[in-house]
């Protein structure tokens, strides 16, 4: 059964992953790889090789350092791919998939042309650029917000400028809410030592304080926003008037 399947060569491993042999070879005298399956003085590699570089390649996109995978790795793999889990479902919070818009695209959405507006949306994080003609958008939902603005009667700048203001804002929110997960469910987990067992509870505990963390802020919104408008209009009844009088 190992033989059907350990059935890549090292060449063919590094076409899997986008490494170099150099690499893989670097990996497995660091240890981070299983050793291969030998026949005929040929190392063969498998599913459980690709996975385990997979998921060095994920580790170093998170930031850890080759020596800092070698520690996880070494105390526990499934630690290392409990917390692949956990990151991975919270880049899978939004719920949006990307979209791409070309220039003329966007310029026929929102009735003007790329310069500033592109500019001042990729500076808000509305649109990231691709090449020279094309952009995505991580959140298309927040371009509908926009082109919705905009139809209101308000300019495009003056709609980006408050999404960027918006985004500053809503990270210090966001850092509030993170920083509640990591001092009352993952700070004890740490503190005890990582127990195998409880990494279900601290799943369970971050799927459930992501939907609660949005309907809490939504709630606030609409409670501060009304709060805003009732005291905007009141200046402005009063400015009607003193205007009449």
């Amino acid at each position: 059964m190992a033989a059907q399947e350990n059935d890549l060569t090292i060449e063919g491993l590094a076409a899997e992953t986008g490494m170099t042999v150099r690499n893989i070879r670097s990996h497995s005298a660091r240890g981070l790889l299983p050793a291969p399956e030998v026949r005929d003085r040929v190392g063969y590699y498998g599913p459980r090789h690709l996975a385990r570089l997979q998921m060095i390649q994920e580790l170093q996109a998170d930031g850890f350092n080759l020596k800092g995978i070698e520690r996880l790795l070494s105390q526990s793999v499934g630690a290392a791919e409990q917390f692949l889990s956990i990151r991975r479902a919270l880049d899978g919070f939004d719920g949006e998939q990307p979209r791409t818009f070309t220039r003329d695209e966007l310029s026929e959405r929102f009735g003007t042309h790329a310069g500033d507006a592109l500019k001042r949306a990729i500076k808000a994080g509305a649109l990231v650029p691709v090449d020279e003609d094309r952009f995505e958008a991580p959140f298309p939902s927040l371009l509908d917000a926009a082109e919705g603005v905009v139809a209101a009667g308000v300019p495009l700048d003056h709609a980006l400028a408050a999404i960027h203001k918006v985004r500053g804002r809503c990270r210090s929110i966001s850092h509030e809410f993170v920083k509640l997960f990591l001092e009352d469910v993952w700070k004890p987990f740490e503190e005890d030592g990582y127990p195998e067992d409880h990494w279900p509870r601290v799943r369970e505990a971050l799927d459930q304080l992501r939907p609660l963390s949005l309907q809490a802020l939504v709630a606030v919104y609409r409670m501060t926003m009304s709060d805003e408008v009732e005291k905007a209009l009141g200046k402005q009844l009063e400015r009607m008037a003193n205007r009449k009088a």
